[in-house]
């Protein structure tokens, strides 16, 4: 660190203290002081995160230990993307005595894949921006000073792997229900397996949608404020994915693993399914046992819609109705009412319409009769609105085409994102742990080498000694713990 203290005594300070002056001469000119002083720390920031790098490898470099199974095979300067901006930095290349592989040793510690050249902040930086907005502006925001391809977005993207999320809670929770809600988002592919297998049916429609599922889990809904009008779920666990038949299997597992680390299940009445009866929610159901399903809110109506739209002036009145033969009646008072409403329609496409709002209905009577009596538990679905903010907003409100895995990679980071989930922990979960190499921890410094690292501190920092104050144990601590690396090497 000592070029950097040279580097802000020398310089910094004067240039703080005339971008004050200049400042007090012209106050209207704060956004100059402000862009100015950015400017500085910036620059001293990153010749501090060169110089603690290049004092690493040095380091590396003068180990005896490092001696005993690596030679030096070349120097050579490097570039490192980081979120504050590039570091340009020079390392060592050394070969391994034993097996004649060469190896960066820096990149080892720095926990650095082989030709890696950004760092973990500026990863968790570019993960949190292409989930909101796109690969593109992923890349852009990554680092202050330098873009990353939109390509290499992608390929960190694709390459995701995300965290179990049945990881036991400290004490299970105990409530009297316990909710799940399941819906689906429609996103446009651009290709299958390989560029150009898209194929059309006879009606020129190509097969190029992929179903993005969403399923949350939840203890119910409560106002948001004490007076306030807005609702909001109850500690929300989110779920998405895009498996079919084993992989949507292996989804509605994931569920109810979470289900059953995170909640006392013996203490629990009901579960209920709130969902508009799609197939892979409905084969899902079987995987977790005792959940009742309700037909949710948005689909229900919309069915109803569909079978009261051409009444004009009295369709609330025959939705009413309909509403009343499914809460009270049988499919037989059902059935009856929609034959009346089959009479006023004279158009083939309006008999169609309503042909399949009543066979949906009917395929979800109980369903449907649970959602509109509202009993013993039963909440008021959220779905439509989650599958927006959670999928829609990001992956189909806007022209694009999805790969399979960059959707299913994409639905899932929603997910870890609308969770909570930090993006820095989930760069670090890509990387295995290497472990030191045992009693690295407990590698001491001599007397001499204590005295002599000292002595020639002092020497380096001269005047800057009295400006800021360095212990002998603090700077011989660093070499310990970094030395503790180098036994592991």
């Amino acid at each position: 660190m000592i070029n950097s203290i040279s580097y802000f005594e020398e310089k910094c300070i004067n240039r703080f203290e005339k971008l004050e002056d200049n400042f007090m001469k012209e106050p209207l000119k704060l956004a100059e002081y402000v862009t100015g002083l950015t400017e500085e720390l910036h620059n001293l920031g990153l010749q501090m995160i060169q110089e603690s790098l290049e004092s690493m490898n040095e380091m590396i470099k003068k180990s005896q230990k490092r001696l005993q199974h690596w030679v030096v095979e070349s120097h050579e300067t490097k570039q490192l993307v980081t979120s504050l901006g590039t570091v340009t930095f020079h390392k060592t290349l050394f070969t391994n005595k034993e097996t004649g592989k060469s190896e960066y040793l820096l990149d080892r510690i720095l926990g650095l894949e082989r030709n890696e050249r950004i760092t973990e902040d500026a990863l968790a930086r570019m993960l949190k921006e292409a989930a909101q907005t796109s690969y593109r502006r992923g890349g852009e925001e990554a680092s202050l000073t330098t873009d990353v391809k939109k390509q290499t977005v992608k390929n960190k993207i694709h390459a995701l792997k995300f965290p179990k999320s049945e990881e036991a809670a400290e004490k299970k929770k105990e409530v009297e229900y316990l909710y799940i809600e399941a819906d689906e988002d429609h996103v446009s592919l651009q290709f299958r397996e390989n560029k150009g297998d898209l194929t059309e049916n006879e009606n020129h429609q190509k097969n190029n949608c992929l179903i993005t599922k969403l399923v949350y889990v939840h203890e119910g809904i409560e106002k948001e404020t004490l007076k306030g009008r807005r609702h909001k779920l109850v500690n929300p666990y989110y779920f998405c994915g895009t498996g079919y038949g084993e992989g949507n299997r292996a989804f509605w597992d994931e569920v109810y693993a979470y289900i059953n680390s995170h909640y006392a299940l013996d203490k629990v009445k009901k579960i209920y399914l709130n969902a508009d009866g799609g197939a892979w929610i409905k084969s899902g159901m079987n995987r977790i046992a005792g959940i009742t399903y309700v037909l949710d809110e948005f689909h229900l109506e919309k069915y109803l819609t569909k079978l009261t739209s051409h009444m004009k002036d009295s369709r609330e009145d025959a939705a009413d109705e309909l509403r009343a033969a499914i809460r009270s009646g049988t499919k037989k008072d059902f059935e009856e009412i929609v034959f009346r409403l089959e009479g006023c329609l004279e158009h083939e496409t309006g008999l169609k319409r309503i042909a399949e709002a009543k066979e949906y209905i009917l395929s979800n009577w109980t369903a449907a009769k649970l959602r509109l009596r509202h009993h013993d538990g039963v909440k008021g679905s959220s779905t439509e609105g989650h599958v927006s903010h959670v999928l829609s907003s990001r992956m189909s409100s806007r022209p694009m085409g999805w790969s399979i895995k960059g959707a299913t990679k994409m639905a899932r980071l929603r997910a870890y994102v609308r969770n909570g989930g930090d993006m820095l922990e989930l760069v670090r979960y890509q990387k295995k742990d290497q472990p030191k190499a045992a009693g690295a921890e407990y590698e001491v410094l001599s007397s001499t080498q204590l005295l002599q690292s000292e002595k020639s501190r002092h020497g380096q920092l001269g005047k800057y000694v009295e400006s800021i104050s360095h212990s002998m144990s603090f700077q011989n601590k660093k070499i310990i713990y970094f030395n503790s690396h180098i036994w592991g090497l």
